[in-house]
């Protein structure tokens, strides 16, 4: 995931983007970011550090003290985070591309009760989703 999105760091290709690409490679640039991996070696972007482990309860402190646009990306940390209760919200993006496997984007023996909050199509039949999570069991 470190790998997919690094690429908003750099201006030489949003430049001639929508304006919304430009703002979102500005959030990206303002933002801590921690990569959790036993694999990659170092980062090559700022304000980012790896973490080896995942820490359900450091997690859980850095929930407290940051502001509420926190996020997770990435099947298997995300996973991790719906397992030890860290999840609030849920966004899905449904593309209408069949490649018949991959990772799950929901972690498996986990069940929640989810509350529709947003939903919405757009033109290329992505279908946005987001959701509360409602119960923790």
């Amino acid at each position: 995931m470190y790998d997919t999105m690094r690429v908003w760091e750099s201006d030489d290709w949003v430049a001639d983007q929508p304006a919304v690409a430009r703002e979102y490679a500005g959030i990206w640039r303002d933002t801590d970011k921690i990569v959790y991996s036993t694999t990659l070696a170092g980062v090559s972007t700022a304000r980012t550090r790896i973490e080896r482990t995942f820490d359900p309860e450091a997690v859980r402190r850095l929930k407290e003290t940051s502001g509420p646009d926190l996020s997770i990306g990435g099947a298997g940390i995300a996973a991790e985070a719906f397992r030890h209760g860290l999840v609030d919200e849920c966004v899905l993006l449904l593309c209408p591309v069949l490649v018949g496997g991959g990772k799950p984007a929901l972690p498996r023996g986990v069940r929640l009760d989810l509350e529709l909050l947003d939903h919405r199509p757009f033109g290329n039949g992505v279908v946005y989703l987001r959701h509360a999570v409602r119960n923790r069991t």
